[in-house]
């Protein structure tokens, strides 16, 4: 999605998704301090809102233009803005140049031209290809890599970080690019459909009897999880920040 080379620094704008606001806090906090870790001075601005896409996604476009406006004058400037969400990234880098094109904004550019997944951040900006931290024991992890991360280099990202922490195996499972089927919006339109994707999704990771699901998407998890909780076959789950705090946390003890 992103072919032009974007902006590396030791000082970034951090944008923490309604998500990380309304349920995920944690991995906001997660993701701030693996960046203070990694010597990065991270800001926070506190007129952020949200990237747009639940009015994208629904077709409402001039609703969603007013939102993506906004954050280009929030995160206005030139660092790079990180976000702990693939899906929120790719609506600043590939979604808002969709809704711009026939009428182009610079500053709605330049905020696409700036975002940066933060696992892609971690490895393909700053450099960082193995990951310092270890579970207490073997620990199984399944990876879901979102939609919109495909076409990125998140996916590749997280794989590379979660496979050099020691006692982590990333274990395959069937079907792995397939969809969650949140959507976002759609699982309100869809339940059913959503519904059905989902635990189909759900079958596959089950088979590769996993300690730990992980994600780099907030969304995914939540409709994963929620519908294992709903389905008796609760299963653990970490944003992939999390992961990397507390394994490192745990090298250190």
């Amino acid at each position: 999605m992103v072919s032009t080379p974007r902006p590396v620094g030791r000082k970034v704008l951090f944008m923490a998704t309604c998500l990380c606001d309304a349920f995920y806090d944690d991995a906001a906090r997660a993701s701030v301090e693996l960046l203070e870790h990694l010597g990065v001075e991270v800001v926070f601005p506190d007129d952020q809102t949200c990237c747009g896409q639940p009015a994208f996604n629904s077709g409402d476009w001039p609703s969603s233009r007013k939102v993506a406006k906004h954050a280009a004058k929030v995160f206005a400037g030139d660092l790079p803005v990180i976000v702990p969400s693939g899906s929120c990234a790719a609506m600043h880098f590939h979604g808002h140049r969709l809704q711009f094109e026939e009428c182009p904004d610079a500053e709605v550019e330049s905020l696409a031209h700036r975002t940066w997944e933060i696992i892609d951040f971690i490895v393909n900006g700053l450099g960082i290809k193995t990951w310092d931290g270890e579970f207490e024991n073997p620990t199984r992890l399944a990876f879901h890599r979102s939609c919109h991360t495909r076409g990125t280099d998140t996916g590749e990202a997280v794989t590379t970080l979660l496979s050099s922490i020691r006692r982590a195996e990333v274990v395959p499972f069937g079907q792995t690019d397939q969809c969650c089927g949140f959507g976002g919006t759609f699982s309100v339109t869809f339940p059913h459909i959503s519904g059905r994707m989902g635990s189909l999704k759900l079958d596959h990771i089950m088979e590769s009897r996993p300690d730990l699901l992980v994600s780099a998407d907030m969304s995914c998890l939540m409709h994963l999880t929620g519908l294992a909780r709903v389905q008796g076959r609760p299963i653990p789950h970490l944003h992939v920040v999390q992961v990397l705090r507390d394994t490192l946390m745990t090298a250190r003890k």
